[in-house]
């Protein structure tokens, strides 16, 4: 009973803060690029997750802005998962998601100015034409957070990694930085409409250089990655 009541005073403050700064977001990226919004990013991401009763922390070292292009690679739990990111990443990065979400009102045209890029999983040739993007973004120099499993987890467990994010790895030689994401399932289930304040976590692990993985198949390197983000996970 006690989490439903919370739930109803916080969703509409946070439905509020997330409306206001989503128009605010996509009127200035008319003006200005988001590559150099990241700040207002991060922080709104913060403010975003502190009027849903969340607080933010991070762990690990944070890779240097100048070493970019970075490919974080995380454990999807909740819809809290990309506002824990944006205000743990200290530049600017976009990211590839599923194509329906791009039809959402506000978050689908806040996506597109921000850069993301859409993704049909089941239709093969789009897909690989929407990675084939991501691999172009990151020759240039634009870093990319993506979730090997695809889709929100509904136990809090890993799920299966697909092969997409480490085709491109593979492909682009980007220097990757798995990411445990801990505290957000509990939060925001995808089952469960309600919120439960707490504290989230980000957890960054040790890079992997273009050296540290160039010769694996896409099938080592994925699962050294999910190896490493469940040992994050489990980490106290």
């Amino acid at each position: 009973m006690f989490r439903t009541i919370v739930s109803i005073i916080l969703w509409p403050f946070a439905l509020i803060v997330f409306t206001l700064g989503a128009f605010f977001y996509i009127l200035l990226t008319y003006f200005i690029s988001p590559k150099k919004l990241y700040r207002l990013v991060n922080l709104a991401c913060k403010m975003m997750l502190l009027a849903g009763g969340q607080w933010l922390r991070v762990e690990g070292k944070h890779p240097p802005k100048d070493g970019q292009p970075y490919l974080y690679l995380f454990n999807h739990e909740s819809l809290m998962d990309p506002f824990m990111l944006g205000g743990a990443v200290k530049h600017y990065f976009t990211a590839v998601g599923a194509h329906y979400q791009f039809s959402y009102p506000l978050w689908g045209t806040l996506a597109k100015r921000h850069g993301a890029i859409p993704i049909r999983r089941k239709k093969l040739k789009k897909a690989i034409h929407s990675l084939d993007k991501a691999e172009e973004a990151i020759r240039k120099g634009i870093s990319f957070i993506i979730s090997p499993e695809g889709t929100r987890s509904t136990s809090g467990e890993l799920g299966e990694f697909k092969k997409g994010p480490f085709h491109i790895a593979l492909n682009t030689g980007v220097t990757i930085v798995p990411t445990a994401l801990i505290g957000a399932y509990g939060a925001k289930k995808k089952t469960d409409w309600r919120l439960q304040p707490g504290i989230l976590t980000v957890r960054f692990g040790e890079p992997l250089l273009a050296k540290d993985y160039e010769d694996f198949s896409i099938e080592k390197l994925r699962d050294a990655v999910k190896e490493r983000i469940d040992n994050l996970m489990k980490l106290h």
